[in-house]
């Protein structure tokens, strides 16, 4: 407990502010929905994936729905940590699995904000760590972290194992990869941050053997990345093993349990119009809003998104961001902007690439304490707002 509560206490503010924007956005919510005649329990813990979720843990898999036009929505989509968490809260508690995973992703998203936190903390300092938890808070998609989805599990696994990494813990690294690949399919950047981290420790530990001067310089470039002196291989060998396991593990669990192999899972994301097509679809997708003035509008806000996402990732490149990082977040962006998936969740898919904020996060902390603290407390209550409209809308988050 002593060994928690030092770290506890350096994440309070973060803590404490993330807790107030979230509160907010669920007050806002509540209101909101309330006077449109809508149930803000029911937008939060059953709708959309959400209630797919608590179908898994309820009746297990092997449940689809046919549409008329022919796809096949089976709920093998959804990989299985977020249910099978729902269903122990269901055993334990008197909570139904809908409550559960509100519960669930409630106290993830905590987890999600203290691991942040303490990435960010590590790398550029306490204030800039406070303030990348607060831009992650507010962003306009903010409220899905306090839905029964699996994002904020998915995050807190990611930004946990980045930790690990960041300071050698390489079988905690594995072991928390193995579980954000059975969290969701995005798992596979934790898991390409795990194994390039892994591969450029070993290559800098060959560099320090034949050649001290150049280990110096390694180390000095890649202090988040290069085993301490006197490290064992073996850790790191067997956290690096064990990083794929999950996503391998349903995926091919899926392609058994359809008959289709190995491949099975993709038949199955391809019965909801998923797959990676190198952003084809999306760019069509954008090209349709010019075809007349209003829908325009939308498409050259779209584009302006697209292009801050990556002058975002330019900057942290620039800015000599740890490798795993840059890792991590480049599969989560190409993985979202790439996809031919529902195209109104691409801004909730790039949620957990929370590196993107770090440049943000340095210019919001040179601010002093007082400015920022109006400018994030002025965009919380417009993230507010807006994800009250949001999830009043008709379409899924």
């Amino acid at each position: 407990m002593t060994d928690l509560a030092a770290p506890l206490r350096r994440a309070a503010p973060a803590l404490l502010g993330y807790a107030a924007v979230r509160a907010l956005g669920l007050v806002v919510l509540a209101v909101w929905s309330a006077a449109r005649g809508k149930s803000a329990h029911t937008l939060l813990t059953a709708r959309w994936d959400a209630l797919w979720y608590t179908r898994v843990a309820d009746l297990g898999y092997g449940y689809e729905v046919r549409l008329p036009n022919g796809d096949v929505h089976s709920n093998l989509a959804f990989f299985p940590l977020l249910p099978w968490l729902e269903r122990l809260m269901h055993a334990v508690t008197p909570l139904s699995y809908a409550d559960g995973g509100f519960v669930v992703s409630l106290l993830a998203s905590l987890a999600a904000a203290w691991g942040i936190f303490a990435v960010v903390e590590h790398v550029y300092g306490r204030r800039v760590g406070v303030c990348a938890v607060l831009l992650w808070a507010v962003l306009p998609v903010g409220i899905v972290q306090s839905m029964a989805y699996s994002e904020s599990l998915f995050t807190a696994l990611a930004a946990w194992s980045l930790y690990a990494v960041l300071t050698g813990r390489w079988l905690t690294a594995g072991t928390l990869a193995l579980f954000a690949g059975l969290t969701r399919p995005v798992g596979l950047a934790v898991v390409a941050a795990v194994w390039v981290a892994g591969i450029v420790s070993f290559t800098s530990r060959a560099d320090r053997a034949s050649s001290a001067s150049t280990a110096v310089t390694s180390s000095v470039r890649n202090r988040s990345t290069a085993p301490a002196p006197g490290a064992r291989v073996w850790p790191r060998a067997l956290g690096m093993a064990l990083a794929p396991l999950g996503a391998a593990g349903y995926v091919l669990w899926v392609g058994h349990r359809t008959g289709k192999g190995p491949l099975g899972y993709l038949d199955v994301q391809a019965g909801w119009r998923n797959g990676f097509d190198g952003g084809a679809a999306f760019a069509r997708f954008v090209g349709d809003k010019f075809t007349s003035f209003p829908s325009a509008l939308a498409g050259v806000g779209l584009i302006v998104g697209v292009g801050l996402v990556l002058w975002l990732y330019v900057v942290g490149v620039r800015q000599g961001q740890p490798l795993p990082l840059l890792v991590y977040t480049g599969v989560v962006t190409a993985l979202a902007l790439c996809a031919s998936s529902y195209f109104g969740s691409k801004p909730r898919l790039l949620m957990p690439a929370f590196p993107l904020l770090l440049p943000l996060a340095l210019a919001l902390a040179r601010l002093r304490t007082s400015r920022s603290a109006w400018v994030t407390g002025g965009v919380a209550v417009a993230s507010a707002v807006y994800g009250a409209f949001w999830l009043n809308g008709s379409g899924p988050p």
